[in-house]
């Protein structure tokens, strides 16, 4: 596509490179040309001055610093969005600089194996850790993590510009990465110990850092050859699901399961998959479907709310590889399996005397709605409310049928408890967890996970400084962070100075700075406001958003046209 500018007497051709670029700017237009309720001020603006601002967008987008500009303040909304843990001046300081180290990096680097970006894979993973409320460091790691495999820069550097504790990770991550080579056979006994001398040894935050990447890898798989997808898929089955239960990030335990589970038996997974969707109906999964419809019922039980002051409702699907093992070891058919579904409802109850008998009295009652709402399969019911596990594990657990008149469900599994019953079964599953990760010693596992939970709780202290404020000391929201970021000398506002030193810091030329200070300068004071530069956001926030629908609909269109390959790969699908 071309625009030319013909009132103009110095016209020529503009080139437009793209529909992202276009948006980019017809928002920009359309922001200054209209007012509230998209009536249009101005009007009397020649053509000539909107076909100015079009090529000065244009050249925005395409030229080096302005494009940096643009990642870099995307990418940190998008993290400090997703995560509760970049609150702190020093957590979002250690976050951006890490980014402005790494963005000219990796335009400098090929495409990975997958074909992916280098950039794009770092924000997947740092993203990935951000889902998971990791800490600023883990964060800047995963972005940091392969411009230092690749040499671009060194530990001490990571240590000098970002920080001692981002170093120390990526020291510890590099050498969690290498923990298989430490055996020559991938036995059962070798794989108990590996994981056994990761809890021990290593920062979990480090193994945590490792299991995400190793989750992204899984992810983009299919590029290699059908023997090495099986004999990573192995490892990670052998190695990396079973740790990740253990650290408590069951997410990721349960994506990794079921991805070797994918690779390493593709025709029991295609079998099961298949057998899973056949019950879903619609666009919406039945398991939101359920869950929705039991929480309105609670809410609006007169008698269950003069008991509780919340209720809430969670759901999970059981995972393919859970299904499969339970399949075989009971050798029962998949619709025998009775929690393939599963919902718990965690009631508060109301502040009283007794808040213990008044709990217990509200999961009764909450029993007595599910049993008007479904069939209750009354020999599958276990109330460890009357009698609790010898752990002191309390909570009533009842089976349910949900098929309907024309069409068999799934059984469906709920869960009732109070929030502190919840509580203690958190605390209560850490054993466990860390059991399935390789540990048969009570005493050792709660040991090792009083030591976890000790190092996750100092990282978070020593990074939580203050709340992010501005020079006046009033706490902002985290749109107006990458403001402040730019505000060095807390004057309220970005000066042309500010942004080029901004710019080369991302290797790019100086120069552009004036160009896009002329291009967001809406009222020529050769600076840029808080409004301003919020105007500017969010333009970038509406171009990542078409960017993703664009990534959205391309996974779609090759889900439709993906089959069963030769070699008996099944891909991925809705």
């Amino acid at each position: 596509m071309e625009l030319f500018c013909s009132q103009d007497p110095t016209s020529k051709i503009i080139p437009l490179p793209n529909h992202h670029t276009r948006t980019h700017i017809f928002t920009r237009i359309n922001t200054r040309v209209t007012g509230p309720g998209g009536r249009r001020r101005g009007s009397r603006r020649s053509g000539g001055l909107v076909r100015a601002e079009v090529a000065a967008a244009t050249a925005l987008v395409e030229q080096t610093g302005g494009k940096m500009v643009v990642e870099l303040v995307g990418a940190f909304n998008e993290l400090t969005e997703r995560t509760k843990k970049v609150q702190s001046s020093s957590s979002s300081n250690i976050l951006f600089k890490s980014l402005k180290l790494s963005l000219p990096i990796f335009h400098t680097l090929p495409l990975a194996p997958d074909g992916r970006s280098s950039l794009s894979k770092a924000l997947s993973l740092a993203l990935l850790l951000a889902d998971l409320q990791m800490d600023a460091e883990v964060i800047a790691a995963g972005i940091l993590r392969e411009v230092l495999e690749v040499g671009a820069v060194s530990i001490f550097q990571v240590r000098d510009r970002i920080s001692a504790g981002t170093a120390h990770l990526l020291h510890e991550s590099l050498r969690v990465k290498n923990i298989s080579s430490k055996v020559e056979d991938l036995d059962d006994e070798s794989a108990v110990a590996l994981r056994k001398f990761c809890l021990t040894y290593y920062d979990i935050r480090a193994v945590i850092l490792d299991l995400a990447l190793k989750l992204d890898t899984m992810r983009h798989l299919d590029y290699l050859p059908r023997y090495q997808q099986q004999m990573i898929s192995l490892e990670v089955m052998k190695i990396h699901a079973p740790l990740a239960h253990a650290v408590g990030t069951n997410f990721l335990s349960l994506e990794l399961e079921d991805l070797s589970f994918r690779y390493l038996f593709p025709y029991s997974y295609l079998y099961l998959d298949t057998w899973l969707q056949s019950h879903e109906t619609g666009s919406k999964p039945l398991i939101d479907i359920y869950r929705e419809h039991l929480l309105e019922s609670l809410k609006t039980d007169s008698l269950l709310a003069e008991m509780v002051d919340d209720v809430s409702v969670k759901g999970r699907h059981k995972s393919r590889y859970s299904t499969m093992k339970k399949l075989l070891r009971d050798g029962r058919k998949p619709e025998e399996v009775n929690d393939v579904l599963g919902l718990r409802v965690i009631l508060k109850p109301r502040s009283g005397v007794d808040m213990s008998d008044v709990g217990a009295r509200a999961c009764y009652r909450t029993r007595e709605i599910i049993q008007s709402l479904w069939k209750e399969m009354p020999d599958r019911t276990k109330d460890y409310i009357a009698k609790p596990k010898a752990n002191g594990y309390r909570s009533l657990h009842m089976t349910v049928d949900v098929s309907e008149c024309c069409r068999t469900r799934p059984l469906m599994e709920i869960q009732i408890r109070t929030t502190e019953m919840d509580k203690l079964a958190v605390g209560g599953t850490a054993s466990h967890s860390l059991y399935k990760g390789g540990l048969t010693d009570p005493e050792e596992a709660r040991r090792l996970k009083a030591i976890m939970m000790a190092a996750a709780e100092f990282a978070e202290l020593r990074l939580k400084d203050f709340p992010f404020t501005n020079h006046k000391g009033i706490e902002i929201d985290h749109r107006n962070r990458v403001f402040c970021l730019l505000d060095k000398n807390g004057d309220g506002q970005i000066s042309i100075e500010e942004l080029m030193e901004v710019m080369e810091e991302l290797g790019a030329p100086g120069e552009d700075a004036c160009e896009m200070m002329q291009l967001l300068d809406s009222n020529s004071d050769g600076s840029l406001s808080s409004d301003e530069f919020d105007l500017f956001q969010k333009q970038v926030e509406l171009m990542r958003n078409l960017q993703d629908k664009d990534d959205e609909y391309k996974i779609k269109l090759n889900e439709k046209l993906q089959m069963a390959d030769y070699s008996g790969l099944i891909q991925v699908y809705s």
